[in-house]
């Protein structure tokens, strides 16, 4: 699989590893207007950062196309990409993880690019057409129909943030209704509040699919001690990939 840490589509990065046709619109997007600076400082209390990733990862039910926020380990060199430096990591079967490490932003970086995007147009059009690499490595009689998984799909530790009130038995209720639906939780975090105001409350979920994850918040949600709208974020450990 593939992670950047940047917002391009992961699309054409799982034309060019995995051989299947382009499909812009089977990507999962999500930006970063739901994350406050307090969760920047809670996932570093969890050992995490949170950088902006396109991945596209092949799995056994299909292929993942997402870009979104993810929390990652802050031991890994990808949490370590700051400022307009760009990172792309691979996981080959044979070669295990690579980083390609790089400026991604800057007048030169560009320039840079739009001569290469040039020159690489020249070259094909100089090039005999039986020698010519195809646009997505893959020759169109090569292209695999592979399935794209549905975000709802996606198996993966989970980063929760509740506001709510500071009720007895609120975290039991909560907990149980999580492992109604098959939701284990690794860490909890509940943070002191003023009297009488709500409190955050940090759950960091192991590996499981979205859609129990949804299923599980949207009843805790129609509980009259939840304040407001939960935050929700992907991890993803990297393990193996570094």
């Amino acid at each position: 699989y593939e992670i950047r840490n940047c917002d391009w589509s992961s699309d054409v990065c799982s034309s060019d590893l995995f051989g299947i046709p382009l499909n812009f619109d089977a990507v999962y997007t999500q930006g970063i207007s739901t994350i406050d600076l307090m969760d920047l400082d809670y996932a570093e209390e969890l050992g995490y950062r949170i950088k902006h990733l396109g991945i596209a990862r092949r799995t056994d039910e299909g292929v993942e196309m997402r870009v979104h926020p993810t929390l990652i380990p802050e031991s890994q060199l990808l949490a370590n990409v700051n400022g307009v430096m760009n990172a792309v990591q691979i996981h080959g079967d044979a070669v295990g993880s690579t980083l390609h490490y790089g400026p991604g932003a800057g007048s030169l970086p560009t320039a840079s690019a739009v001569v290469a995007d040039l020159v690489d147009v020249a070259r094909v059009l100089t090039a005999d057409p039986t020698n010519r690499v195809p646009h997505l490595a893959f020759q169109p009689t090569h292209l695999n129909d592979l399935p794209i998984l549905p975000i709802e799909e996606t198996v993966c530790p989970f980063y929760i943030r509740l506001s709510v009130r500071d009720e007895v038995g609120v975290l039991a209720h909560i907990t149980r209704t999580l492992a109604d639906h098959n939701v284990s939780l690794e860490s909890v975090i509940q943070k002191d509040g003023v009297e009488g105001e709500p409190v955050a409350l940090i759950l960091l979920t192991h590996s499981v699919r979205e859609k129990d994850v949804l299923a599980a918040l949207s009843q805790i949600e129609q509980q009259s001690f939840v304040v407001g709208n939960p935050v929700i974020l992907r991890c993803e450990d990297l393990r193996g990939a570094a």
